[in-house]
């Protein structure tokens, strides 16, 4: 699309979204006044437009990688490829290829959930978080060190998307992340923020030695970093495909790095790296209002609870609560964390890896049944419930304990549209930040085991998402794609970092796109909000004091905090019958898109 067109396609949808009742300049105007996040600040973003292809990300460097593949040809599975390798060497506290990723793809006719998500070891069992007494491991016991690391998915993931729908060579969506690698990259503001941050990653040696200098502080701002050692494991996996980092001495360094941690070892072997397997689920698709919206089975509890809070929610009029001055009222708001507080207590109780635990009675179809949403939706009063209990769907009457899984925060989005008609959203992840806190051959590796329950079991019985050998664990990723209804068109791909909080962000974008109206940029520039089963948290300072006072006298224990989301999403957009692409990215990271 030419300069000029865009201008004016950009000019007309300004004009055409006016008519939201002053809701997209207050956005703009209470975005703006909104105090720094920790790590990124807050920087309001207008929105991207393009007319045949386009990819948003979570760095502009990646950005750039992925539209680079588009703009040669390749399919939006090729612009993934090139983005997330780039991701994990520009933001590696949050992705990378020592993790894992949930891709939802769209090829034009039909939906996929590839399932790249971590594997347990073959000698891990249900008391690996536990010491010698049954008691769980504290957070920094279980995640710094090798027992917290898991297979890595991510690479065996891509190459399988990438047979299926690649366009390009295999080693040319490898040539970016491999130059920046080599001639280096400009430290961000959000890198140079956790470094500070997080005390754990310097005691690596390795890692030390690359993101800290002599005085072991950490490169400032602007800092050209140089990473030849992922430089070289890259080329090799350009040149040998995922069969070069699962089998031989990448895979082996990966081991040894793990059983060698001086205070924390882990069981990982070269042989469990080998053996990992990628995975095709069938994606979890309701209907939602006028719209189609398909998320990621398990061991994802995304899909499941995103459909669960829409079909709660579906039977109340949330277009008549469409925020009137750029924040959501306290009507919305106790509907939406109530409906989050049902859908987090069927999480919490049934949720895991169905490989390993099937989920009884008819599974995935009963816990969104309409009838069933119906009636936990009836639970909704004028009063907040505080915590919500399970439900129980027909033939779901088991004895399942709670978890007790750390979800922790550190995780990445994309999502694509390409020139063929396909889509897709990606989060991809190593779980917290920085991992495990350890560094090898240039990248970080997972600490995803983390995200199993510590517990194995409880009162009620055993905990759905315990450790077991091989097993993958419960994860809140929600990659999600959006279709109309009545024509079967693609009209929204969305995602979001987050740990646990990604259901409620991406629940936020849908209710803000399907519902009120609002472009995909407003929808994510909207303040955070939502319950996980417990308090109702608030993003801090975006809520005035006489909502959260509302809260508070309908029974809301009101938290405020940070909700560092990294929501991404394009969507698609007409204007006087003429359809095009529309990206937004969170303004509370260093995300963008682009397109032509």
């Amino acid at each position: 699309m030419s300069k000029l067109r865009m201008l004016a396609v950009a000019a007309a949808l300004m004009g055409a979204f006016a008519q939201v009742p002053a809701l997209a300049q207050q956005v703009v105007q209470d975005s703006a006044q909104a105090a720094p996040e920790a790590a990124t600040g807050y920087v309001d973003k207008a929105g991207w437009v393009a007319k045949k292809y386009m990819v948003a990300a979570a760095n502009p460097l990646a950005v750039e990688a992925g539209y680079q593949m588009l703009k040669k040809g390749g399919s939006a599975i090729d612009a993934a490829i090139a983005t997330q390798l780039v991701l994990g060497l520009v933001e590696p506290q949050s992705s990378g290829i020592g993790g894992g990723a949930f891709l939802m793809y769209y090829d034009g006719k039909h939906v996929q959930a590839f399932d790249g998500r971590e594997t347990a070891p073959a000698s891990a069992d249900e008391h690996l978080f536990q010491r010698a007494d049954g008691s769980a491991l504290s957070r920094v016991e279980g995640v710094v060190g090798g027992r917290s690391t898991g297979a890595p998915g991510v690479l065996r993931m891509l190459e399988l998307a990438h047979k299926q729908h690649g366009k390009l060579a295999w080693k040319t969506l490898f040539e970016p992340a491999i130059r920046l690698s080599e001639q280096g990259f400009a430290v961000s503001e959000r890198l140079h923020g956790l470094l500070i941050w997080d005390p754990y990653i310097r005691r690596d040696p390795t890692a030390a030695s690359y993101f800290y200098d002599a005085d072991v502080k950490p490169w400032p701002v602007g800092h050209i970093l140089k990473n030849p050692a992922l430089a070289k494991t890259l080329r090799a996996i350009a040149q040998g495909g995922a069969d070069a980092f699962y089998n031989g001495r990448i895979a082996r360094d990966i081991a040894a790095k793990v059983a060698s941690h001086p205070t924390n070892p882990g069981k990982l072997t070269a042989q469990d790296i080998a053996g990992y397997r990628p995975k095709l689920r069938t994606p979890v698709c309701s209907d939602y209002r006028a719209w189609t919206v398909c998320g990621m089975p398990p061991p994802s509890s995304g899909g499941i609870a995103v459909a669960q809070m829409l079909g709660i929610l579906e039977t109340r009029d949330m277009r008549a609560l469409a925020p009137g001055a750029g924040v959501p009222g306290a009507e919305a708001l106790h509907l939406f964390t109530e409906a989050g507080r049902l859908a987090y207590a069927d999480r919490n109780r049934y949720a895991a890896d169905t490989d390993f635990v099937p989920l009884p009675g008819r599974g995935i179809p009963a816990l969104i049944d309409k009838t069933y949403l119906a009636t936990r939706a009836a639970l909704i009063g004028e009063k907040s419930m505080g915590v919500a209990p399970a439900g129980k769907p027909p033939g779901m009457d088991v004895a399942w304990g709670s978890d007790t899984a750390i979800d922790m925060p550190s995780t990445s989005h994309l999502v694509v549209v390409d020139g063929r008609g396909a889509g897709l959203s990606m989060t991809t992840t190593v779980e917290d930040a920085f991992g495990s806190r350890q560094m090898v051959d240039g990248f970080i590796l997972n600490n995803q085991l983390t995200d199993f329950s510590f517990d194995s079991v409880d009162k009620d019985g055993p905990i759905a998402n315990r450790v077991q050998a091989g097993k993958r664990p419960r994860s809140a990723m929600s990659p999600t794609i959006v279709f109309d209804k009545a024509t079967g068109k693609l009209v929204l791909t969305v995602g979001s970092p987050g740990g646990p909080a990604i259901i409620n962000y991406v629940a936020k974008v849908l209710v803000g796109t399907l519902d009120w109206g609002l472009n995909v940029q407003q929808a994510i520039a909207l303040p955070n909000f939502g319950s996980r089963n417990g308090p109702t948290e608030l993003e801090e300072r975006r809520f005035p004091q006489a909502t959260i006072d509302a809260l508070k006298a309908r029974g809301h224990t009101v938290r405020l905090t940070e909700q560092t989301s990294g929501l991404h999403g394009i969507e698609r957009l007409s204007i006087h019958g003429e359809d095009f692409w529309f990206g937004g990215a969170d303004p509370r990271r260093e995300g963008a898109a682009k397109g032509d």
